[in-house]
Parts: structure tokens; C-alpha cells; sequence
């Protein structure tokens, strides 16, 4: 079995000794009350939940899975109670407005609470996050009748939200989309089309789903351009908001899945459903990232939740695991072996996803408390500067964390030996269930496309020099201490070469239209580990300043910690840059035919 109890030192760690978010969030107009006080409160009772009710059910629902017959169904044994308990918890509207039964809180929390839930159950936290998606959505486009019948039971959790946007011909192209909308005269429209892929597209733990649909208007234009926005619910709302009528939105089967198998994939038919336009006519996809930015965060998580797991089960096993004996002199005369933590590649194993997984963490929440501060601040400059961070991060976020997350859950599982092949540990369902987060709300290459294509080409740079404009003002801040010299010299390093080769991909991309598409992948993981360096020297100084006075062996083990990554992983940097620098014509000469 696999082991998992909530990291709460490491994410109190970098919530308040790091960044010090309490005193940034409670300066921000709304959250005043978001003290670290309650924001540990907060976390612990999420802890208790991950660990004593949601973690327990994680297996049996990889084993049974979800269950469709006659268009309904039916999730594994546990999961109705288990989300019944969340929903009552007041999970699903943490950070929603008050107005709507939502506790306002701040989405740097969120993140937090998101990646303990996806730790203990990754496929039932699937469910309410796509909602908050959909909360997002209505509270910036819906009309003050939509707001009014749906955010106060989507923020309740007794409704669930999805999004429909995928159709078996186009895939990620949205412009090939061929769902229809016609008026219907009174205000509402009737929506037919098919959408495949559709998480939470149907299920037993909701008295009611809302969709919201991408569809084409009669009028629209081709492509993209001629997109709008639907919202269409299972079950027609009567005027004291109660499920009416059902709509002909109805599930036409589910997808039979490597993983995440208790999160049901569906196929969505609309034939001639009613639905209600969201936001403007023809600007739907717009309307659309306003949730999908949030669930590709959401979907970062994902990927830094299951690593976390993966780590904390591959560092448990290797403790007791007996098999060999240590190079530099039996550690365990007591026993007819030593435990394999005494080996190196064991040992490498483990401190590259431990590097990992806590880098990752800590530019998540820094990222998150830009979405804060970009929602509240009272200064647009300042609100400015961190939406282009949050743009900025949000690719690297989720395509670094779950690139990542698959690599360290086959890495530990791989600690394991042949018991992580087989089901008994646990390990195997890691590796299915994460591999899905590399490809969904869009695929990891389109998340390096945006970053390459669009986000660096925004005024200039704009986004990434202010970036760096944050690395520089912490390398200013500690070049001139000793004790941090082995820090800074390599992320200045990893800085530079990072500063060079994206200067290089600017002006290959002039002459070579391929350029910008073949370094996009690598040039992602660069920036990655360039970003988590930096945090890295943030997280080690934060340790060093409080080893000095505190006796703890957490702070010590942070610094070790950093230097690992220092050392073997950021040298990575060298190759990619190599990597990057062979440009597109060794990829893309040979013929077509020849494949």
C-alpha cells in the first residue's frame, strides 16, 4: 500500500516562513482574516480529511472504478459518502465569493488544500475542481439571474460543473468545432453536438451537473473567432431553484481509462438541449480560458500531488526494505541485510523527487499568491506585474509539474523493484493515474508552445524580464554572503544561460519557422529548473536564517536538500541549452515517407 500523510511542516514552511504570505494576503482588500492562525487551521482539518477519509477509498475506486449503464453512473463504493462529507466540509467553496455561500479565502491556500486533496484521492478531487472552473466562470460572465441560481449550489457542492469543449474531429484545435446553437426565440438557445472527454460528465454524487458548452451561432464566423459560450444544466432549475425538467444533455458512455478509473470520462450527447449564452456572443473561447487557467494550476497540482505521494511511499519502503549491504560498511549487523536506503542509486532516487517535489511546491504557491495579489491589490502596477507572473508561470506550473510528476512517480516506483510493478503497493496506480495530467487541459507541448510562442513575446518580454527583475533582487539581495556562494553562483549561472538561449530562439525564430516549436518541450524544463533554483536559494536562505536560532533538524535537512539540487540537478541546464541550440533541421529534414 501506498503511504501518505499531509507534508504540513513543508507547506507551513513555505507559507509563512518563505513568503511570508500572511502578511501580503491580509494587507489585500477581502482578506483581512486570512491570518496565518486560520490558515493552519484550515490546513489541518484538510489534513484530517485527506488522511482519514479520502486516502483510504483511493484504492478501491482504482479497483472498482465508475460504472455506466442506461446513461447513468455509478461511482465506487465510498465516494458518495466521502464527497457528501467534503461538500458539507464547505471544500468546494473555499475561496467562492460569500455573496454565494463561498468563504473567500485566498487561492494561495487553495493551491495548498488542492495539493493534500489530489495526494490522498486524485480521481475524487477531480470532481469538485472542475467546479471551481465553473464558479469562475459565472461570477466573471454569468448574467445576475445565472449568478443567482447557480454559483449558490455549485459553491454548496450539491451542483457540479464541467467543461465541454473537445470533439472527437478537432481535438485541441477549438476553430474545428461543429456543435450548433440556434435561438429559441424566449432568450434561450437549443445546443446539439457531441463532446467527448468530458470529466464529471455524469455521476451519482450531484443532484445536478451544469455544463458549460461550447457551440457555434448560426452567424459565427469561422474559426476560433466564431465561438460562444453555453450554459446548459442536466436538470432545468424550477423557480425555487430545485432540479426541474431533464435536459437532453445526456451521457452516451464513458471512456475505459489507464488510469484515474474512478473518475469518470464521458462522452456527452446535446441533442436539442436548452441552454443559456455566457458572456458575449462569439467570444466564448475567451470566456472559457477564464476557467481554464485556473484548472491548468488546478491540473499542475495534480501532478506535484502524486509525486509527493510517490516519494513519501518509495522513502518508507527503501527505510525497511532489506537487500544487500552498504559499500562503506554493514549499517545493520543486527540484520541479514541492510535496508536499501543505504545505497546510492536508491538514495539518488529519492532526493531528486524529494528536490523536485519541493521546489515545485514552493513556485506554486509563490505563483498563487500572484493570483491574489492580481485579483486584490490596490495598485494596478502591482496587479500588473503579478498577473504577467501568474501568465508567465501558469505553462510552467503545469506542464513542469506533471512532466515531473510522472517522472518521479516511475522513479520511485522503480525503488520498489518488482513489487512496484505489481498492484499490492499502489505504486502502479501513481504512474496510471498521473500520466493523464500531462495531456489534459491542454498537452504539455501546447503549454511549452504558449510559453515560447506567446508569453515571452508579450510587449517585448515584458513578462519574462519582470521575472527576472524578482531573481535579480534576491541574487542582489545574497551574493555577498559566503555561507550562500554555493547557491548563487549556479542559479546566476542557470540565469544567464537561460537569459542567452532565449535571446538565441528569439533570433533563430526569424529565419526558421520550425525553431520556436523544436526548442519549446526543452526550453520549458529549462526555465523549470531555472525557476526552481531560484525559489531553491530562496527556501536555503530562509532555512540558514532559521537554523541559527532554532534547533531543528528541518531546517538542516532543507539545506542538504537544496544543495542536492544545486549540484545534480540544475545541471541539466547544460544539456537542454545544447539541446535547444541543435535547432529544428535534424528533426524535421527527413521525409515524410520515411516514417
Amino acid at each position: 500500500m501506498t503511504t501518505y500523510a499531509a507534508p504540513l511542516r513543508d507547506m507551513r514552511f513555505v507559507l509563512h516562513e518563505v513568503l511570508e504570505a500572511a502578511d501580503t494576503l491580509t494587507a489585500l482588500p477581502g482578506f483581512a482574516d486570512a491570518s496565518a492562525d486560520l490558515m493552519d487551521a484550515v490546513l489541518d482539518e484538510c489534513a484530517k480529511l485527506c488522511e482519514g477519509v479520502l486516502f483510504p477509498i483511493n484504492r478501491v475506486g482504482d479497483e472498482v472504478g465508475c460504472t455506466f449503464k442506461d446513461g447513468v453512473v455509478t461511482t465506487p463504493p465510498g465516494f458518495k459518502e466521502a464527497y457528501k462529507q467534503y461538500a458539507e466540509g464547505g471544500w468546494c467553496g473555499l475561496t467562492a465569493s460569500p455573496e454565494y455561500g463561498g468563504q473567500g479565502l485566498p487561492e494561495t491556500l487553495d493551491y495548498l488544500v488542492s495539493e493534500m486533496i489530489g495526494s490522498a484521492n486524485m480521481s475524487i478531487g477531480l470532481y469538485p475542481g472542475l467546479t471551481q472552473g465553473t464558479i469562475l466562470a459565472l461570477a466573471a460572465l454569468g448574467t445576475p439571474e445565472q449568478k443567482k441560481i447557480y454559483l449558490p449550489k455549485l459553491v454548496g457542492g450539491t451542483w457540479q460543473g464541467t467543461m465541454c469543449l473537445t470533439e472527437a474531429h478537432a481535438g485541441s484545435d477549438l476553430g474545428l468545432l461543429r456543435t450548433k446553437a440556434v435561438p429559441n426565440g424566449d432568450g434561450s438557445y437549443s445546443i446539439t453536438g457531441t463532446k467527448i472527454f468530458i470529466s464529471a460528465g455524469e455521476h451519482d454524487m450531484a443532484e445536478n451537473h451544469v455544463h458549460l458548452v461550447l457551440a457555434r451561432l448560426p452567424d459565427a464566423p469561422e474559426g476560433s473567432r466564431g465561438i460562444s459560450m453555453f450554459l446548459v444544466p442536466k436538470f432545468l432549475p424550477k423557480e425555487d431553484g430545485s432540479p426541474g425538467a431533464r435536459n437532453a444533455a445526456v451521457a452516451g458512455s464513458i471512456e475505459h481509462k489507464m488510469g484515474l478509473k474512478a473518475s469518470v470520462t464521458c462522452v456527452m450527447n446535446f441533442d436539442g438541449a436548452k441552454g443559456w449564452l455566457v458572456g458575449q456572443a462569439h467570444k466564448g473561447l475567451a470566456g472559457m480560458f477564464v476557467m481554464m487557467n485556473k484548472e491548468r494550476l488546478f491540473v499542475g497540482s495534480q501532478g506535484i500531488s502524486q509525486a509527493e505521494t510517490a516519494y513519501q511511499s518509495a522513502a518508507a519502503y527503501a527505510r525497511d526494505r532489506l537487500q544487500g549491504r552498504s559499500a562503506d560498511g554493514v549499517a545493520k549487523p543486527d540484520k541479514p541485510a541492510d535496508p536499501i536506503i543505504v545505497h546510492p542509486d536508491i538514495r539518488n532516487r529519492l532526493m531528486f523527487s524529494r528536490a523536485i517535489v519541493e521546489a515545485e511546491r514552493a513556485l506554486a504557491v509563490w505563483t498563487h499568491l500572484n493570483v491574489d495579489i492580481a485579483h486584490k491589490h490596490a495598485d494596478a502596477a502591482t496587479r500588473q506585474h503579478a498577473e504577467d507572473m501568474v501568465g508567465l508561470m501558469t505553462p510552467i506550473v503545469k506542464a513542469a509539474g506533471t512532466d515531473f510528476g510522472s517522472e518521479i512517480t516511475n522513479t520511485c516506483m522503480q525503488v520498489f523493484g518488482g513489487h512496484g510493478y505489481i498492484r499490492e503497493h499502489g505504486m502502479e496506480q501513481l504512474v496510471r493515474d498521473v500520466r493523464i495530467s500531462q495531456i489534459y487541459e491542454g498537452t504539455n507541448a501546447i503549454q511549452a508552445l504558449d510559453l515560447v510562442g506567446r508569453k515571452l513575446g508579450i510587449e517585448q518580454g515584458r513578462l519574462f524580464k519582470g521575472w527576472l527583475s524578482e531573481v535579480e533582487a534576491t541574487i542582489k539581495g545574497l551574493e555577498s554572503r559566503n555561507d550562500m556562494g554555493e547557491f548563487i553562483a549556479p542559479l546566476k549561472e542557470a540565469v544567464a544561460r537561460l537569459t542567452a538561449v532565449t535571446l538565441w530562439m528569439t533570433e533563430e525564430s526569424a529565419n526558421d519557422p520550425n525553431a520556436r516549436g523544436a526548442a519549446a518541450v526543452d526550453y520549458l524544463r529549462l526555465f523549470a529548473l531555472t525557476a526552481f533554483a531560484w525559489i531553491w536559494v530562496r527556501m536555503v536562505d530562509t532555512a540558514m536564517a532559521a537554523k541559527a536560532s532554532h534547533n531543528d533538524p528541518f531546517y538542516d535537512a532543507k539545506i542538504e536538500v537544496g544543495r542536492y539540487f544545486m549540484k545534480r540537478v540544475l545541471p541539466q541546464t547544460v544539456g537542454l541549452d545544447a539541446v535547444i541550440r541543435a535547432g529544428s533541421t535534424t528533426m524535421m529534414t527527413l521525409p515524410e515517407a520515411a516514417f
